[in-house]
């Protein structure tokens, strides 16, 4: 249906020119669990201490990403970092999808709209805002998506276990790194968004197109709550990427 703006012109065929599964064979001996961190610096940790087992390459015209295989407590995991921002970490999804991958965790940093919300509190993404435009291609015109209700009880479960403090709520993804103004954050503040990211709601549009599993972890980050930016610097900067990728690896393992 033609309507005034391409992205909402919304295309339920499930047979696409470029379809994943046609193209790319099911990989042998990928696990069915992936964990999509989106930290290189833990991945580098995990190989260079012999962790992961490199099961293969996805060619880019940025060159390959490593799709990685770790064994933890008895279990098979997939490692790969995801890309930065939703077109990419897409792309990546649906390859992982055709690859064999079935159950997902991503973990990153996020911003924070609410400055209670202190530098490295751990948040679990109810929803997202989607002000992106990868998801439009997967499902209709919305304002919003919601996670996978199973799913997030599976991550409190978790960090209930670990006896760690978190928060549930609403993301706002955006394409926009550069563009978040003070007029939208506070659009977004209004209708209760928490924190800021890039690619959730893109995320859990192809989970629900493709009938896999997805949740998300964040860590906040810089604070675009006030009058001014925030970064939030700090000396440590590698103790909750590593903390949160843990958590994720044990919310993957449940699923």
């Amino acid at each position: 249906m033609e309507t005034e703006y391409p992205i909402l012109e919304f295309d339920d065929c499930r047979d696409a020119l470029i379809e994943p599964s046609r193209i790319m064979e099911p990989v042998e001996g990928i696990p069915e669990r992936c964990v999509l961190p989106i930290y290189q610096a833990v991945i580098d940790t995990l190989r260079n201490d012999g962790v992961l087992t490199l099961v293969k390459n996805i060619r880019t015209s940025m060159g390959f990403i490593p799709v990685y295989r770790m064994h933890d407590g008895g279990i098979d995991i997939a490692v790969v970092h995801p890309g930065l921002c939703a077109p990419l970490a897409v792309i990546i999804f649906e390859v992982l999808i055709a690859f064999g991958c079935r159950e997902f965790v991503a973990c990153g940093s996020a911003g924070v709209l609410d400055s209670t919300l202190a530098k490295g509190t751990v948040v679990v993404p109810s929803g997202a805002v989607r002000d992106e435009g990868t998801s439009y291609h997967y499902m209709p015109p919305g304002r919003e998506i919601q996670a996978q209700p199973d799913v997030v009880q599976v991550i409190r479960s978790v960090l209930d276990a670990h006896e760690v403090t978190y928060r549930v709520g609403k993301t706002w993804t955006t394409d926009g790194l550069y563009r978040e103004t003070k007029e939208r954050v506070a659009r977004r503040k209004a209708e209760g968004c928490i924190t800021v990211d890039m690619e959730c709601s893109a995320f859990l549009a192809v989970a629900a197109f493709r009938g896999v599993r997805f949740g998300q972890l964040f860590a906040t980050g810089d604070d675009v709550s006030g009058d001014e930016w925030d970064p939030r610097r700090t000396e440590d900067h590698r103790s909750f990427p590593e903390r949160l990728f843990r958590l994720a690896v044990e919310v993957c393992k449940k699923l």
